[in-house]
């Protein structure tokens, strides 16, 4: 019998909100995340602005709270996010087989800021001076050890480090791990944060980053003619996903059901995406075949969408050649990193509590900033205002740097 999987809980950690009726509040209302910067220590640099999580504590979140002081902010979030999908979820840990629940939460990038902090101790002071906790600390792997650690979770635990298609592919893996059966539940996801000195001046350096300092609200404006790169922003995007029957049997609320989930490379540029987007292609057709649908079953596609001249361009032309003429006469697609900005390892989470919440909901959020849409951009972006209409299905996508590429389907559950 086919191992059906679905969504019983969400938690996410964002720069428009640190739980998921602010979020999804701020998501409908179409109100931008990204600021100045707030770290006096990047003052300084040419990219002046971000999507911060501001007013966060990670002490609640952890059962010790010398754990949180001994956590990168990555692992933090993550743990914030964890928690908060654990909650949601409804699930006693007393009540199931631990064994079978598993953890798979990871990072683009991981403990960048411990990196460079430890780094600068060694340069500056003395090998003394590292702290034995710099290892742990930086490594993209602990967000998941941590959480599996607080909940005692001895199922299948991993963390998949694949640049900005991170949080997609824990979560899609995971599913493909509990339909082969050899898990009943996992929490998946991914977190990151990396407003540090190290990822401001790496990513800049690379003309990746959008300059638009002295109008940080409409700096990230995917598809649109002015764009000039993407906002860096932090978070972090947790599910509990679920076996059906387990979910069934101890009564759980169930959002959604994940019915796809597609991975393809592009093996063509370290950072740059396939010209005509043959990899985010092969990827939505694969979670498309995966639920066994058509393509014009599809209402909603959450764009990768990062707000970068070559990266818009190239989704749009592989969602035309995935939708066919529907792309244009019946498809929607927003980018809701118009107001996020674009949360790295962290998005696909992010975007996915956004898929599912478009499906519960029955409103799909903007594109905020889209103010004259780019000539080679001329799909249904839903531009400036939320729009209420009757989701069943929805794709979102994320694509990495190294050609990394994975998409998620998502349907309203029926019994």
């Amino acid at each position: 019998m086919e191992r059906r999987v679905v969504i019983t809980g969400m938690g996410v950690v964002s720069p428009v909100g640190n739980d998921m009726d602010t979020f999804w509040e701020s998501m409908v209302s179409g109100k931008s995340g990204i600021s100045h910067i707030s770290d006096p220590k990047l003052q300084d640099y040419d990219c002046k602005i971000a999507g911060e999580v501001r007013d966060f504590d990670a002490a609640p979140y952890f059962s010790n709270h010398k754990d949180a002081r001994r956590a990168d902010r990555f692992a933090q979030l993550a743990m914030g996010a964890s928690k908060m999908a654990m909650t949601d979820s409804g699930i006693d840990v007393s009540k199931v087989d631990l064994d079978r629940f598993g953890c798979m939460v990871g990072s683009g990038i991981g403990g960048l800021d411990t990196l460079e902090t430890q780094h600068r101790n060694l340069l500056e002071k003395s090998p003394s001076r590292v702290s034995p906790f710099t290892i742990p600390m930086m490594i993209a792997n602990i967000s998941s050890g941590m959480v599996s650690m607080e909940y005692d979770l001895r199922g299948p635990n991993m963390c998949i480090v694949t640049a900005c298609a991170t949080s997609n592919h824990n979560i899609g893996e995971a599913w493909r791990i509990i339909k082969f059966g050899d898990a009943d539940v996992f929490l998946a996801g991914g977190s990151e944060a990396t407003i540090c000195p190290m990822g401001l001046a790496g990513f800049g350096n690379m003309k990746a980053l959008s300059m638009r300092n002295d109008e940080p609200e409409k700096a990230s404006r995917p598809f649109d003619v002015g764009r000039d790169g993407f906002v860096m922003g932090e978070g972090a995007g947790v599910m509990v996903i679920e076996e059906l029957e387990h979910a069934k049997k101890r009564g759980a609320r169930i959002y959604a059901e994940i019915t796809g989930y597609g991975i393809s490379a592009d093996a063509y540029h370290l950072t740059s995406p396939h010209l005509e987007g043959d990899g985010a292609r092969r990827c939505m057709e694969m979670a498309i075949k995966h639920a066994g649908i058509s393509p014009e079953d599809v209402d909603y596609v959450n764009a990768h969408g990062t707000s970068t001249g070559l990266g818009d361009v190239c989704e749009t032309k592989a969602i035309k050649r995935v939708f066919g003429d529907y792309a244009k006469d019946g498809l929607i697609v927003s980018s809701t990193k118009s107001m996020t900005g674009h949360l790295l390892g962290a998005a696909g989470g992010v975007e996915l509590a956004v898929c599912v919440k478009a499906i519960e909901e029955g409103i799909i959020p903007p594109t905020i900033n889209l103010d004259e849409p780019d000539p080679e951009c001329d799909l249904d972006y839903v531009p400036h205002t939320a729009r209420e209409v009757k989701v069943k299905r929805a794709l979102t996508n994320s694509f990495g740097f190294g050609g990394h590429n994975a998409s998620i389907l998502v349907e309203e559950f029926t019994s």
